[in-house]
């Protein structure tokens, strides 16, 4: 039986542990569309009447990912208000946490806003 040198042995646990850890740190995003019901700095709260369902999103400090469909035009937190439709773009590989990646805002016939 060959024993592995310390150097050698620590190279094959960060090998393996590295390899099982990628996939959970892949950026994938999910999305969730619905009605406002809570928006504050901190989170913001969606209903979708399809399914029922509702999901808590949580938002980082200095979040600025608010736009129409374009891309073109950009919101602040401050324009996003309990009972409008938005799509929410979204992962939960922080802390295990819900947290918003990108929001869109939505008419309320659930066709993205555009503003000229």
């Amino acid at each position: 039986m060959r024993i592995l040198s310390r150097s050698a042995m620590l190279a094959a646990v960060l090998a393996i542990t590295v390899g099982m850890g990628a996939p959970a740190f892949a950026k994938t995003d999910n999305t969730f569309s619905g009605i406002v019901r809570h928006v504050s700095v901190q989170n913001i709260k969606v209903y979708d009447s399809k399914s029922g369902q509702t999901l808590s999103f949580v938002i980082f400090p200095k979040f600025d990912q608010i736009f129409s469909e374009d891309g073109k035009t950009t919101y602040q937190m401050k324009d996003i208000h309990a009972g409008q439709y938005v799509k929410v773009y979204y992962d939960q590989h922080a802390l295990g946490a819900r947290h918003a990646n990108r929001i869109l805002l939505m008419k309320s016939n659930n066709v993205i806003k555009r503003t000229e």
